[in-house]
């Protein structure tokens, strides 16, 4: 037991004597908490959405009553909550008042609450006893101010932020409606214009007749995988078409089961996208997997990374503690034997990489005789055989797997080079790991908004450009994006390779005590012959 006991201790000891360990060890948690840190800031975030909506209804109700709606929210974010208990109510006055301090000279928010105050709607809505016993004429005189001011606000990006920074959570945060433009007939051929030059994000048709179960309303946009807009907006609509069919249905004195049925039903949008000519197109249910079929792609290139890692650390390790390399040496000169390391396990990869592929296709060709009935039909309807035969998609993938996997085999092949124990690279392994999380943390954010502002912050992180670009090919980005993308992605394959061929050249004869970060970036300085 004694003689166990002496073998832990060395084993323990000769883990703990090595700075790659203490590196792994500070490493880690710092990594974890920057990873969870980055998923709790993408959470939620977007771009903001600008929306039109074009409503047929009578009047427009649906849209009016909606604004009132989220006019009714936004003023809960400006002087709180109006609808608690009466014991510790506070009159609207004194809260709009109070606000009204503490803001300065030209804030947004000024004008409102001034406005209100003025008008006199608050202390009367106080003296009837508080919003929820207020009557309906009140509170439509409250409306009456904030809907045109909330409209008018929202269009200048420089007091939408002054008045959110303030007023946290109300609706112009991350939605603006813009007004529509009376082009008569051509109304929506103006909004699809301005939807191609991306002025707007989307715009809402609703029909004549909400209340009828074929509304025809729609819902237009040429992001399919980002559906908070449509929720949000529709949920809104939901609850103002259900209403109206209430205050319907309680002047007839029989209940059908189709009106219980409209009243559980909630208001659907029909989807439509444009065409590359600027035509309304239906969205169906292909148009939605080529726009996830990205995540698949990153999550392949990201699986091929992971593998290569262990087996350029741990080959080159291997080959230094048997003395292989330097027979090998005799016959190669240094930057030979890193590129052809480099080469090798990435054809290695490639195969494993191709193997699924081809178990993938197949599987897609096969499926439709496998399955029968409504499963076949359903099966058919997602299209996975046009997404992996489209030259965009197998082009993309193609170009940036590759180079997303060079630019991180240099880096561990550099790395592996200067480890002399596998303890040392398992260690090292770990900030290349953490890297990796970046990538992967991001990349549901990313096919949500192709061409967001994050996703063109990560494509120009040199060594997330492959992922982020992989996964914008739903998008797709312009092609200037393309270009400029191209352009880091040779040069960081170029800084990479070179500092890697630096590196590797002294480090790969190297034994015992490993280098300093100091002398490492001496090697880094020098030139290669």
């Amino acid at each position: 037991m004694n003689k166990t006991l002496l073998v832990a201790q060395r084993e323990y000891v000769e883990h703990l004597r090595t700075k790659t360990f203490w590196i792994g060890v500070l490493i880690a948690p710092i990594g974890i908490a920057l990873v969870y840190t980055l998923m709790f800031l993408l959470a939620g975030k977007t771009d903001l959405r600008k929306y039109a909506v074009l409503d047929h209804s009578e009047g427009a109700w649906v849209s009016k009553v909606i604004d009132r709606r989220i006019a009714d929210d936004d003023l809960d974010k400006i002087l709180g909550s109006r609808k608690i208990s009466t014991e510790e109510r506070r009159p609207l006055l004194d809260q709009a008042k109070a606000k009204l301090s503490k803001l300065p000279q030209g804030h947004p928010l000024r004008e409102l609450l001034t406005a209100m105050v003025s008008s006199g709607v608050l202390a009367e809505i106080d003296k009837a006893g508080g919003w929820d016993k207020a009557s309906s004429a009140l509170k439509a005189r409250i409306y009456g101010i904030v809907v045109p001011w909330a409209l008018r606000v929202s269009q200048s990006e420089k007091q939408r932020v002054q008045v959110t920074s303030v007023a946290t959570g109300m609706a112009m945060k991350d939605y603006v409606r813009v007004p529509v433009p009376d082009e008569g007939e051509d109304t929506e051929k103006v909004l699809n214009q301005k939807l191609q030059k991306g002025e707007i994000f989307a715009y809402f048709v609703i029909g004549s007749d909400p209340l009828a179960e074929e509304h025809h309303s729609k819902y237009v946009s040429n992001n399919l995988t980002d559906f908070k807009l449509r929720s949000w907006y529709g949920d809104y609509v939901t609850k103002v078409v259900r209403e109206r069919h209430v205050q319907r249905l309680k002047k007839e004195k029989d209940l059908t089961p189709g009106d219980v049925a409209a009243i559980q039903r909630s208001f659907r949008f029909e989807e439509k996208k444009l065409s590359a000519t600027g035509e309304e197109e239906a969205v169906v249910e292909s148009d939605k997997v080529r726009k996830y079929a990205p995540l698949a792609f990153v999550y392949v290139l990201w699986m091929a990374v992971f593998m290569a890692a262990q087996m350029l650390l741990t080959n080159t390790v291997e080959e230094k503690s048997n003395r292989i390399i330097e027979v090998l040496l005799s016959s190669v000169s240094p930057t030979q034997l890193m590129h052809g390391k480099i080469y090798g396990i990435a054809l290695t990869g490639l195969t494993v990489v191709g193997s699924w592929a081809l178990f993938f296709v197949v599987g897609v060709k096969l499926a439709p005789s496998l399955l029968s009935g409504s499963t076949e039909a359903q099966f058919a309807k997602l299209g996975l055989d046009h997404v992996i035969s489209d030259p965009a998609y197998l082009g993309s993938f193609l170009a940036y797997f590759l180079s997303g996997y060079l630019i991180y085999a240099a880096i561990l092949v550099a790395l592996g080079s200067v480890c002399n124990s596998l303890k040392e690279a398992q260690n090292l392994q770990q900030p290349v790991v953490f890297l990796l999380m970046v990538p992967f943390v991001v990349m549901f954010p990313i096919v949500g908004d192709p061409n967001g502002t994050l996703a063109r912050i990560i494509t120009y992180i040199p060594l997330y450009t492959p992922f982020a670009m992989m996964n914008r090919a739903g998008g797709p980005p312009p092609l200037w994006e393309y270009l400029a993308s191209s352009g880091v992605i040779l040069a960081t394959l170029w800084i990479a390779f070179r500092g890697a061929a630096k590196v590797f050249r002294v480090g790969v004869l190297m034994t015992g005590k490993p280098p300093r970060l100091g002398e490492i970036l001496k090697w880094l300085r020098a030139p290669v012959s």
